[in-house]
């Protein structure tokens, strides 16, 4: 399939999505909600909402799933936003430039940017768990829910952040922690994504496994071939500072193996994403298409 019409379609979607669920800049809180629609609206690929869309429709025929599981992809992007704000920091890697344009605290201060992060992290879990806009089941709802959180905080992303600047300037970290650092900063809300989708589209059990053992893989190959791009790419290209991951003494593939191996790591584990979808029929196709796009990319 022609992935570049595919995601610019789906982009479209969620934007239109999240620009009718988000807060607006009105009342006595407009200024908060300004920080917060700055970073959300500011750019960006959508993987994570698309990947819960495309695995939604992966499982389900009925022409209404990608409208019925939009809130739950919102909701993802929020939290991959509040995740990019708090990370830019200065506390953190104290980045300058995210898409292109100057980072939140760059704009609207560090105690402003830090709100910002803080509020889209909440409204998320108020747009899953909001049932009056909602035709999920509770149940559902609330294992969705759970899956969410659990990939988000101290077991996934943020535990993961946490060793990420634990090890900085560590030489000899092993390779399992490496892959533990991978899988829970970035891979683990990538999981949830297309997990919570097939979730919400009414997936049988072995469907949840099969699209989650996806969802690992290519969450590992988005991480890996970020760490290649860092070594790789310009500033002007990824939209943010090149050559980051070194100058911080960050743990990455490329460090760890050298680029001729990390690239072949993420051949490697994109392949074992595409076997994990064997079962599914042509409507998986967005997923085994987005699995490419992760390691082909160039920002």
């Amino acid at each position: 399939m022609e992935i570049k019409s595919y995601l610019a379609r789906k982009r479209k979607f969620v934007e239109a999505g999240l620009e009718k669920l988000m807060l607006r800049e009105e009342g006595v809180f407009a200024g908060h909600v300004r920080a917060m629609r700055y970073s959300l609206f500011v750019g960006g690929k959508r993987v994570r909402p698309i990947l819960c869309l495309a695995a939604a429709e992966t499982v389900s025929a009925d022409v209404n799933t990608a409208s019925r599981v939009l809130p739950v992809a919102c909701a993802l992007e929020l939290i991959h936003t509040y995740s990019l704000i708090h990370d830019d920091l200065p506390a953190m890697d104290d980045d300058d430039l995210r898409r292109g344009r100057p980072t939140n605290h760059k704009v609207f201060g560090e105690a402003e940017a830090i709100l910002a992060g803080d509020g889209l992290l909440t409204l998320a879990f108020e747009f899953l768990s909001d049932g009056a806009n909602s035709s999920i089941g509770a149940d559902v709802r609330l294992e969705i829910i759970h899956t969410i959180a659990t990939a988000a905080g101290s077991r996934g992303m943020v535990g993961g952040q946490a060793l990420d600047i634990d090890n900085e300037n560590n030489e000899a970290i092993p390779y399992e922690l490496l892959r533990t650092i991978h899988a829970s900063k970035t891979g683990a809300l990538i999981t949830a994504s297309v997990k919570s989708g097939a979730l919400a589209a009414g997936a049988e059990p072995s469907q949840v496994e099969s699209l989650s053992r996806y969802g690992k893989k290519i969450g590992l190959a988005f991480q890996i071939a970020d760490d290649l791009l860092n070594v790789s790419s310009t500033t002007e290209q990824l939209g943010k500072a090149a050559g980051s991951d070194a100058h911080r003494g960050k743990s990455t593939y490329p460090a760890f193996f050298g680029m001729e191996k990390t690239r072949a790591l993420a051949r490697e584990t994109v392949d074992e994403a595409l076997a994990a979808l064997a079962d599914f029929d042509h409507r998986a196709d967005p997923l085994r298409s987005l699995a490419e796009y992760i390691i082909n990319r160039d920002k």
